[in-house]
């Protein structure tokens, strides 16, 4: 692998990491390593589901939607707290 493949990587992950942070309501203080692993999975993820469902692995939507999924997975069992409402808007507990 060339150094410019995995920056790539990084920065594709940081992308989709940050636009599923800006999907769900309410803040997630997680680090950039984070938001960057969060958006790597989720193109693993999102990539999987759209290989099964339709035979191409390369989809900008099902990368953001499995994101999405971690960052929900993320929030509930990780941080303890709600995914949508009042609860959602809160810090989480330090």
């Amino acid at each position: 692998m060339t150094l410019a493949f995995i920056v790539a990587i990084l920065v594709w992950g940081f992308v989709i990491g940050a636009l599923a942070r800006l999907a769900i309501p309410g803040p997630d203080p997680m680090p950039i390593w984070m938001t960057m692993a969060i958006g790597i999975g989720g193109s693993l993820i999102g990539g999987v589901v759209s290989r099964l469902l339709f035979g191409t692995a390369t989809s900008f939507f099902f990368a953001f939607l499995g994101a999405v999924l971690l960052v929900i997975l993320y929030r509930k069992y990780v941080q303890h707290r709600a995914i949508w409402g009042p609860g959602a808007r809160r810090p989480p507990p330090a």
